[in-house]
């Protein structure tokens, strides 16, 4: 096989790896993975998609040395910085405080490396400012940083924009500023039904039960015209699941979401299933349950929560 032959073949590996882990399939995607020479142990983007497949399974340790070993490949490529920085964030969320506070430190310098790598990413910048939003000042984080932050998203995505100012007056204490930026949120977007969950996650913050429905509908009523915007389903049916509020709709934004095109690695299709399972079994349907249970596991076999579940 020439060079080329061998590149495009491998160039199609790593398309299919991606469409399987955009599908929820855990399993699939490891196995293709696989099958590229040295399992891409000296391509970039394969080291990537090994580390965002860990990321969904939430396998933190793999997750981060996957992402580091991409960005030692390629550390131009701000993408891989920014899950590399993701990956240490969610590791340092679950670590004891003096593991955290290192996590945190390199998270940030990976934020804002990717960052200055691509400063025109509007969602380089948006996990940026919430970076700064949320992390203590003793890892570099501040709420000045993340509004600086925002005033460089308003040329890029004013809904994004918006969002982040919302998180800053809401961590404040500001309700009124925060409940009216994530509404302007709503109004800035081309794609509506994403910032419609993330109001109803503020009212359900707020204990506002009925405005958490009324957001979530809504939300629902978006995404069914805006196949870009599926995601709303999963992340609807989330704030419904949390605030213990309609299981039946959540557990038909589930099945809407699961039988859709567009299923993203936002919301993995493993996890949904075992969401819907639980969702079923509270419904009292324990064979449903089941079924959902064993179709999350067809999709990762060694998924942890979904082994562990009972019903």
């Amino acid at each position: 096989m020439s060079s080329l032959a061998g590149w495009a073949q491998a160039q199609g590996q790593l398309l299919r790896i991606n469409t399987e882990l955009q599908a929820g399939d855990a399993d699939a995607a490891f196995t293709t993975l696989r099958s590229l020479p040295q399992g891409g142990a000296d391509n970039a983007e394969a080291q990537n998609l090994a580390c965002r497949i860990h990321y969904v399974l939430e396998n933190w340790d793999r997750a981060v040395s996957n992402c580091q070993k991409a960005v030692q490949l390629d550390p131009n490529n701000a993408r891989y910085h920014l899950w590399l920085a993701r990956a240490l964030g969610e590791k340092a969320g679950h670590a004891n405080f003096l593991t955290a506070y290192s996590l945190g430190k390199q998270a940030r310098v990976e934020f804002e490396t990717a960052a200055r790598l691509n400063p025109h990413d509007a969602e380089i910048l948006s996990d940026l400012g919430d970076f700064y939003q949320q992390a203590p000042g003793i890892v570099g984080g501040g709420t000045d940083k993340a509004e600086r932050v925002a005033e460089q998203l308003d040329a890029l995505d004013p809904a994004r924009a918006h969002q982040l100012r919302g998180r800053i007056a809401e961590a404040h204490g500001d309700f009124a500023t925060a409940e009216r930026e994530f509404k302007a949120a709503i109004a800035a977007s081309v794609h509506p039904a994403l910032y419609w969950t993330t109001l109803a996650g503020f009212f359900r913050r707020r204990q506002r039960w009925q405005d958490v429905e009324n957001a979530v509908h809504s939300a629902l009523t978006m995404a069914g015209h805006d196949k870009r915007a599926t995601i709303a389903l999963y992340d609807g049916a989330g704030v419904l699941i949390e605030s213990r509020r309609d299981p039946a709709l959540a557990a038909k934004m589930l099945e809407s979401y699961l039988s859709a095109d567009s299923r993203t690695e936002e919301g993995p299709a493993f996890e949904a299933h075992l969401r819907l399972a639980r969702l079923k079994a509270l419904l009292g349907d324990p064979s449903a349950a089941e079924r959902e249970r064993n179709a999350a596991l067809a999709l990762a076999h060694d998924y942890k929560p979904a082994l562990e579940a009972k019903f």
